[in-house]
């Protein structure tokens, strides 16, 4: 009788040891850590792009003073840039790389995408893994959202699978 509650007690231990739960504050943790929130959203403009400045004028970005468009341009500046950033822009701009520069291009933050809770926690039937749905937030809409496709009104639900082992 004694070996065979040993045996149960020994189970016991062994499978409290070996199973695995994920709490919503560990999830956030882990979500935070692997997805990189908050994740800044921004798109590129082609400063030498005619397009790109029309845009701008109809999202009144020009009209708001946070951009200065050359509305006339010679064939000998074609390819040149004809959207300068302001001051008033500058908060918005995101730094550019070597790449930028030699392509005319401006990246500009659009919004901060944020994680805002965690919503359900399924672990798998192994126990090995967890799918975690969370609520996607977006703060600090900037004025160049004008110009995105981004819907920033509403919140999304994201999922990602998380690995336990």
């Amino acid at each position: 009788m004694k070996k065979i509650f040993a045996i149960v007690g020994l189970f016991l231990i062994f499978t409290a040891c070996t199973n695995k739960k994920l709490d919503k504050e560990t999830a956030l943790k882990i979500l935070q850590e692997q997805e990189g929130y908050p994740k800044t959203i921004d798109t590129e403009i082609y400063i030498a792009d005619p397009a790109d400045a029309r845009k701008l004028i109809d999202a009144g970005l020009e009209k708001d003073g946070y951009v200065k468009i050359s509305h006339t341009q010679k064939l000998i500046d074609v390819g040149k840039p004809i959207i300068a950033f302001t001051d008033k822009s500058k908060p918005y701009l995101i730094p550019q790389t070597e790449e930028d520069i030699k392509n005319n291009v401006q990246r500009v933050r659009i919004v901060e995408e944020v994680n805002g809770k965690i919503l359900n926690v399924k672990l798998s039937d192994d126990g090995k893994s967890a799918l975690v749905e969370f609520k996607i937030l977006f703060i600090g809409q900037s004025p160049f959202n004008r110009i995105s496709n981004i819907s920033t009104n509403d919140s999304k639900v994201g999922r990602i699978k998380i690995n336990l082992e």
